[in-house]
């Protein structure tokens, strides 16, 4: 009786594990209070503030006084647009002047990216190429770098610099982010499944966060 013989295809190679500078991709964090201020820092930088409310001097009537002021045992009252009154003003709303924003110095915001880099390494997140292909703006370029990385989920490329060829390769493909070392920071490495670097955005990356640059306020 003749046998069958069944081929079982290669489950596909996991990328490489890359060699990482210790000084940027090895700071675990002991407490997680800095990672979170620098997170909500980035949050709050980007708000957009556009709550606004009338007081009673914008809200639109109220210039007669409803009654006299004394004689009729009523509380006096110069205007029914007064706060405590049905179609009245607000009293403590918002202006739309608040500032939301937050700070933390630049220390502290490079310590904090060096222990959410440090994070996404342990966790087998960060993958290292030798160099990014964008020749043309093709979008089969970001594909190949996507599968030659074993990237998946959401996916954050992290190049040297941004140029319009990185952004018609990356621009139309799903869940892809693209930025530039220099304003790498918490908010998009923690919100990555995959980081990609090539050496030379990689090199930028260390000199940036491991002190032999000044890293600009």
């Amino acid at each position: 009786m003749a046998t069958t013989t069944t081929t079982r295809k290669a489950a596909p190679k996991a990328a490489p594990s890359p060699k990482l500078d210790k000084r940027v991709f090895g700071v675990i964090p002991t407490d997680h209070t800095l990672l979170h201020e620098a997170y909500e820092m980035y949050l709050a930088n980007g708000r957009v503030n556009l709550a606004t409310t009338k007081t009673r001097a914008d809200v639109r009537g109220g210039g007669r006084k409803p009654w006299r002021q004394k004689g009729t045992g009523r509380a006096r009252i110069g205007s029914t647009r007064a706060p405590h009154w049905r179609h009245g003003g607000v009293a403590f709303g918002p202006t739309g002047s608040e500032n939301y924003s937050k700070h933390l110095n630049v220390k502290a915001k490079r310590l904090a990216l060096q222990q959410a880099l440090s994070l996404a390494a342990k966790a087998g997140k960060v993958q290292v190429t030798d160099a990014f292909d964008f020749k043309g703006g093709a979008v089969a370029k970001t594909l190949k770098l996507l599968k030659d990385t074993n990237a998946s989920g959401k996916v954050l490329v992290v190049v040297s610099a941004k140029n319009e060829l990185i952004d018609r390769a990356t621009r139309n493909v799903e869940r892809v982010g693209v930025i530039s070392a220099a304003y790498l920071n918490v908010f998009n490495v923690m919100n990555a499944d995959t980081v990609v670097f090539d050496q030379q955005s990689l090199e930028r990356t260390v000199q940036r966060l491991a002190g032999e640059a000044k890293e600009a306020k």
